[in-house]
């Protein structure tokens, strides 16, 4: 694989710089791992500032519990709101609401010239749930360690809260007038729950966050290997989440007595069916377009398989070897897994009931009711019924008809300026359009007329992605680097 030689020294300096703030020994070593690599770059007063800061509103984030069982996005939305009125946002450009006490979003606009619709910068506060015994650190504690930031929402997403919030902030100190106005809005309810943020503020206050387009800092842009970065990934399209409840029922008994016909056994071995299937292989714009990119970048034998199954038909061998790397297999088809499992009521019983829940990733075309048609077909079990569970938790016979949604045009308002920025920060990094494996509230952004392109400057390496899983965690490095990436790039793409 061709290396990139990149500015991550940069985001070293920036740990220095902070190191009071954001660990003293952490931002030491990485300073003299930069001056031994021969990098010489320095930050300004007010890049200090803004890396302190952004630490700083990190720190309250992860130490904030925004899970749906017992955490409250409310606190994080009026902790976010005061920080606002502090900095001098009148109340008229500011509003903190949601359909209840648990699940409110806040929003804050920063006043530009009216030159050009405004651009709105979305991400979610709430996390999902992580279990203090899981962990070897508190998940709601911001721990720095290794040259790793750890908690819950380290890099999904409360990283990137810190970041756009911190932009939005020290442009308001700055004085800055941007061509457009910048809206911000941090909201609930993105890793489920009763109340998305989008949809609600969507339905309910379509003026306050209405924008010609939308900037999406769900999700890593800059893959990363061995930490050093290897293509900018921009979020062009992403597939359609859903959740499906299989259960299998039948009269139960006493266990002294075991019958042929146990619903746990039943429902088990539909599960090991869909384990084993496979969805048909399909590209579509954005991902065709990404292998024939990636296919250059990558190189050798990799590469060669790229372009191999960019063709129609796809060369069968080489579509094998790339589906076993879960990176490339995973927008190659849609995809669907077991994630929850429960059955029977007591150990001494046979069970009466047995549930699953699956849990799917759609391909853009594709509907929700067509993938349950779908798993209804693998099992080939009619004790095994198949129901669909809504965003809302309320689970029924029959799946809605949403698709995932084309991806928008790439507009030059938004791609001239990322490439510059990208390749100020690291040099020689290519920009790669790419369809997300995993669902973010673009879906309701994008549904509503809005273009909507994920663009994050964190790296991460592609083999330690830890979102939704025990210890996740950032670099240290790595958020300083896009912290700085996001306001210049903010900048940038509002500039007169």
């Amino acid at each position: 694989m061709r290396l990139l030689r990149t500015c991550v020294g940069c985001a070293a300096l920036a740990v220095g710089a902070v190191a009071g703030t954001a660990g003293a020994g952490a931002g030491a070593a990485l300073m003299a791992a930069d001056a031994g690599n021969g990098e010489a770059a320095a930050l300004s007063a007010a890049d200090r500032q803004a890396d302190a800061l952004a630490h700083d509103i990190f720190k309250q984030l992860i130490e904030i519990n925004t899970t749906d069982s017992v955490g409250n996005v409310t606190t994080a939305a009026e902790a976010m709101a005061k920080r606002f009125r502090d900095a001098g946002f009148p109340p008229a450009d500011m509003f903190v609401g949601g359909p209840n006490e648990r699940k409110k979003n806040v929003v804050v606009r920063l006043h530009g010239t009216g030159r050009h619709r405004p651009v709105l910068l979305i991400g979610h506060l709430d996390v999902v749930e992580a279990r203090r015994e899981d962990w070897s650190t508190d998940p709601f504690k911001l721990v720095e360690k290794d040259g790793f930031f750890y908690g819950r929402g380290t890099s999904d997403m409360k990283d990137g809260d810190a970041i756009m919030a911190t932009a939005v902030l020290r442009l308001k100190q700055e004085g800055y007038r941007p061509s457009r106005d910048i809206i911000l809005a941090l909201t609930a309810d993105e890793e489920g729950g009763c109340c998305n943020g989008p949809n609600w503020l969507l339905k309910n206050y379509r003026d306050l966050i209405d924008a010609e387009f939308v900037l999406n800092h769900d999700g890593n842009s800059v893959m990363s290997a061995h930490g050093v970065p290897q293509v900018f990934q921009l979020g062009a399209t992403e597939k359609l989440y859903a959740d499906y409840q299989l259960e299998a029922t039948n009269k139960g008994g006493h266990s002294s007595l075991p019958r042929p016909d146990n619903a746990i056994y039943e429902l088990a071995q539909g599960l090991l069916r869909i384990g084993q299937y496979q969805f048909p292989f399909e590209l579509n714009n954005v991902t065709r377009a990404y292998f024939t990119r990636m296919a250059t970048i990558v190189g050798g034998a990799t590469g060669a398989d790229m372009r191999a199954i960019v063709p129609t038909p796809p060369d069968p061998r080489a579509l094998e070897r790339l589906s076993r790397d879960v990176t490339y297999g995973s927008i190659m088809r849609t995809t669907c897994v077991a994630t929850r499992l429960e059955g029977g009521h007591a150990n001494n019983a046979l069970p009466q009931r047995a549930q699953a829940v699956v849990n799917c990733r759609i391909l853009p075309g594709h509907s929700q009711e067509e993938v349950r048609q779908d798993l209804i077909r693998i099992l080939t079990d009619p004790r095994i019924t198949v129901r669909y569970i809504a965003d809302d938790g309320k689970v029924t016979d029959r799946a809605t008809d949403r698709r995932g949604y084309p991806p928008p045009p790439l507009m030059p308002e938004v791609m001239k300026p990322l490439e510059a920025v990208v390749a100020a920060t690291w040099p020689g990094l290519p920009v790669v359009p790419y369809m997300d494996a995993g669902a973010s509230d673009a879906i309701y952004t994008t549904a509503a007329g809005m273009p909507t392109y994920g663009i994050a400057g964190i790296a991460i390496d592609a083999d330690d992605i830890r979102m939704h899983g025990r210890d996740e965690r950032v670099g240290v490095a790595s958020f300083y680097t896009g912290n700085e990436f996001f306001y210049r790039f903010l900048r940038a793409v509002t500039a007169n």
